[in-house]
């Protein structure tokens, strides 16, 4: 059986898996799921995934959900080799933390934006959430002076979850380039590969868009 993907392709979670997805050469078959119509909140959905989260993964009859556990297991079983996510204990326990850096800081300090725009129509963005994305983004900036990639020298899945949660905290708390030049120099980089643009860069311009909409 083919591999499926449960998704809404706005999700910086959901695009890091597509991310991944291009970055293996997978064939995925897509499945979107209408969040709004509450379609991850059915019988048959909380059976496969009790938390009603998306990205969702099935592997025939298993399946994983949280995308830094999906993107981990999919170049663990479908790589052709460990470069996005090295076997060596080292290598991989720096990709690890960064990975735990995405969804422990970056990724909540977005959603708590995101958050009051869509459930509480905010029509601004507070400065102390502001102020918690901007000190992400200088944790961040020290972690790429020391490295090309956010996790080494060379790309791995911890960029893939990390460039997708920054591109659209971008969006919402613009990223100066004479201060965070590391991270401008980074995202270049990452905007250029050709997988990035298949898997990020329509699902980012629809979360952009919905976010510009529900802040005028």
């Amino acid at each position: 059986m083919p591999l499926t993907l449960y998704y809404l392709e706005m999700s910086p979670a959901v695009r890091s898996t597509l991310i991944t997805i291009k970055a293996l050469g997978l064939d995925v078959e897509m499945k979107p799921v209408n969040l709004m119509a509450g379609e991850h909140m059915t019988p048959e959905y909380l059976k496969m995934n009790p938390l009603h989260t998306v990205p969702t993964l099935k592997d025939d009859d298993f399946v994983v959900f949280d995308s830094h556990a999906i993107n981990s297991y999919l170049v663990d079983k479908y790589g052709k080799d460990d470069s996005l996510y090295p076997k060596d204990l080292q290598k991989r326990a720096t990709v690890n933390q960064r990975l735990f850096f995405d969804c422990g800081v970056l990724f909540p300090n977005l959603a708590a934006i995101v958050g009051s725009i869509l459930r509480q129509n905010a029509k601004t963005i507070s400065k102390d959430k502001a102020d918690n994305v901007t000190q992400g983004y200088q944790k961040l900036e020290s972690l790429l002076e020391q490295n090309a990639y956010v996790a080494g020298p060379h790309v791995t899945i911890a960029d893939f979850s990390i460039v997708a949660t920054i591109t659209s905290s971008n969006a919402l708390v613009p990223i100066a380039s004479n201060r965070y030049p590391k991270i401008s120099e980074w995202l270049s980089k990452m905007q250029s590969l050709s997988y990035y643009q298949e898997g990020d860069q329509k699902g980012l311009n629809t979360f952009v868009a919905v976010m510009r909409s529900k802040l005028s």
